[in-house]
């Protein structure tokens, strides 16, 4: 390189030094400092730079580190030297780069995982996932450590529980509980992948809730919402929760026994991930969650309303009702009119007082001065839903249609799309009459599962009803595979 700015330089006879900078894109301070200096004294100053580094002297147990648990982070490795070298000086940026150089040259591998995430509400959601780690010494044993891990969204506080066996829906109740005592306080919605634990089946986006952990939620207070199949980035932020309690929080740590796994874990929680900086919200999760999102979360375990209590409100001009210190949304079609209200299962059902019609649920809100709304009920539905409900009308008469899409939309407005999905495909499945589905269209709610189940019903009905059908009087019966045999001599007396 030296020799090549000289070249173009030429004791200043050649190019010049922002010429020669921009040729071999190095900085003009760069080109100075080598054309005032001789190559001589260059090949000297590199060969007497000082190489050692500050963690020069630890190398030999950071490659015992990396080779026992390739995985290990660099931050976890800057913690257990400074438990072993209180005064060491060094970044977590310098062991970073540190670490990255060595993994180069003793071929180990260590993935990191960012996810990107999404702001949200104070005290409305809590991410929930469960996760498991094979190989943890406990007592000396190689045992797997099973865990359920809870981020809130909003301040990315967490809570991890462990359970010795694999979870059952009785252990993640357990852990729920335990979860909502450590945050002092219940989020209004829980977010799950479709674990048979809480989702038993999904048709259409209709979830069918696995009984007992419904139950608790009920009773808890919140309500259950599960990611679509294989879709794990609708809540990303407890997915990189899973690998952090993993990598960060057990792994590389050896237990006399189940007890101190426990204590561990809370330790952790306390000293390392609560009080971390985040690296999206810029502030640790207990500071967030103590200043903005505690006094927003629901009470644990708050009285659910009088389910046989029925009340009327009438909706004022922007399409709100009140109910128990909070406001809810109707569609704009009930706009300054009288409803019927009444709550079920963690609901507010909202109906037409004259047909008994639901025309809007919400999830019980247990705080006050919250307005709870459907985006539905205040704007067009989407592109998408236009060109669906005009497929139905392809195949129905339009009052039909509009009296079925009226009945799906007001039973299930948040999945109102995957319902009219289901009702055009089964309708060109099984091809029912109108007088099915106008039968249909009246009942005071009305799902595609639900007109799954009646359709297959009224097609086994015509079958048993054509096997029962008598026979014709008039019916000559064709006895011509007969005419070989030979005839009786027998005379039958009548």
């Amino acid at each position: 390189m030296i020799h090549t700015i000289k070249m173009l330089y030429d004791n200043g006879k050649g190019s010049s030094i922002r010429a020669i900078a921009e040729e071999l894109k190095l900085s003009r301070n760069t080109v100075r400092q080598y054309l005032r200096s001789s190559e001589k004294e260059i090949v000297e100053q590199q060969e007497h730079r000082e190489r050692n580094k500050p963690l020069d002297g630890y190398r030999d147990y950071i490659i015992h580190l990396l080779q026992t648990y390739p995985k290990l982070s660099a931050v976890k490795i800057l913690r257990k030297l400074k438990e072993q070298h209180p005064d060491l000086g060094v970044s977590g940026r310098s062991v970073r780069r540190y670490v990255n150089a060595l993994k180069q040259s003793i071929a180990v591998k260590q993935k990191r995982y960012y996810q990107p995430v999404l702001d949200m509400v104070a005290g409305i959601q809590c991410q929930v996932d469960p996760g498991e780690l094979r190989g943890v010494k406990i007592g000396g044993l190689a045992t797997t450590v099973y865990f359920v891990v809870f981020v809130l969204s909003y301040s990315r506080f967490m809570y991890a529980g462990i359970s010795r066996e694999p979870l059952n829906t009785t252990g993640l109740i357990a852990l729920h509980d335990a979860a909502f005592r450590y945050f002092g306080g219940c989020p209004k919605e829980c977010v799950y992948d479709q674990t048979k634990m809480v989702v038993l089946q999904e048709t259409w986006r209709e979830l069918t809730l696995n009984p007992q952990f419904h139950r608790y939620a009920t009773q808890a207070g919140f309500q259950i919402r599960a990611c679509e199949g294989y879709d794990p980035e609708s809540k990303g932020k407890v997915e990189a929760g899973v690998k952090y309690v993993q990598n960060n929080g057990l792994y590389g740590e050896e237990f006399g026994d189940w007890s101190e796994v426990q204590s561990h874990l809370q330790n952790w929680l306390e000293t390392v991930a609560n009080i971390r900086i985040h690296g999206v919200t810029g502030r640790s999760p207990l500071e967030m969650y103590n200043d903005q999102e505690r006094t927003q979360m629901q009470p644990y375990g708050a009285p659910v309303p009088d389910p046989t209590q029925r009340l009327q409100r009438k909706a004022d001009k922007t399409s709100l009702i009140s109910y128990a210190a909070n406001k809810y949304s109707v569609p704009q079609a009930w706009q300054q009119a009288q409803v019927g209200i009444y709550c079920e299962d963690g609901q507010l059902i909202i109906e037409d007082l004259e047909t008994h019609a639901v025309i809007a649920t919400h999830a019980l809100c247990h705080g006050k001065g919250q307005i709870i709304k459907n985006k539905h009920h205040y704007r067009d539905p989407s592109q998408s839903i236009s060109q669906y409900e005009q497929q139905l009308a392809q195949v129905l008469k339009l009052p039909l249609c509009q009296a079925l899409c009226q009945k799906l939309k007001a039973t299930s407005p948040k999945i109102y799309r995957d319902q009219l999905v289901g009702a055009i495909t089964l309708i060109k499945q099984y091809e029912p009459d109108e007088d099915l589905l106008w039968q249909l269209s009246e009942r005071p709610r009305l799902t595609a599962c639900q007109m799954k189940t009646f359709m297959e019903a009224h097609q086994q009905a015509a079958r048993r009803q054509e096997r029962l059908l008598p026979e014709e009087d008039n019916a000559v019966l064709d006895l011509s595979a007969y005419a070989h045999l030979p005839q009786s001599n027998l005379e039958v007396s009548l």
